[in-house]
């Protein structure tokens, strides 16, 4: 379970950096700025996560390869960033940021799960892990985070998939089938929010 943990943070780092990689093109950062942003929205909630749980070190501090990963795909990003449609971007934005939604979520419910932390805890640890990374994006980018703007269901898909995973470990399901359904059911749940406008009522 360990090394899908560590592939699935992995692969939210990538999802969560790309996403960071295209809006701070979108608002013509240079390279350090680029990856920066990138750095900070793939490592923010993860980061969070490990000071609430008081893990030490933090997860890119004990996999430097996570930060350096990040570091390469900014080397590599760069050139191609400013060639991105606005239309493209956006949509990579989207796609990026519901995947890395799902994934961080997940990780962190998982995580919170094995610190023995009660089960609303678990859920909302898994929730913060998952939005935080964004939030601290969309600052750095001087605009509201898209999770506080009156928009398609975001917070909400992460604490839906939060509750789906807590759910299959009662059961005592396999915890790699209870991760997996997790990640499908927030990012599915995100990408057909943006797709059919869903919104909280109010």
């Amino acid at each position: 379970m360990s090394t899908l943990l560590q592939v699935v943070e992995a692969c939210g780092i990538v999802a969560f950096a790309c996403s960071g990689f295209v809006e701070a093109r979108r608002k013509e950062m240079d390279l350090v700025g680029v990856f920066i942003v990138a750095f900070i929205t793939a490592f923010g909630g993860g980061t969070l996560r490990d000071m609430l749980l008081d893990r030490r070190p933090l997860f890119w501090v004990e996999h430097q390869e996570y930060a350096i990963l990040v570091f390469i795909l900014a080397l590599i990003a760069g050139p191609f960033l400013p060639h991105l449609r606005s239309a493209v971007a956006e949509k990579t934005i989207v796609v990026a940021d519901a995947f890395g939604l799902g994934l961080f979520s997940a990780v962190g419910t998982s995580l919170a799960l094995e610190a023995q932390m009660p089960i609303f805890i678990c859920v909302m640890m898994g929730v913060t892990t998952g939005i935080f990374g964004g939030i601290l994006r969309d600052v750095l980018c001087n605009q509201i985070p898209m999770v506080f703007r009156r928009g398609q269901l975001y917070a909400t898909c992460s604490f839906i998939g939060c509750w789906v995973y807590m759910g299959l470990e009662w059961l005592s399901v396999s915890s790699a089938v209870a991760l997996i359904s997790s990640i499908v059911v927030t990012s599915a749940l995100r990408l057909l929010a943006v797709r059919w406008d869903w919104k909280l009522p109010g």
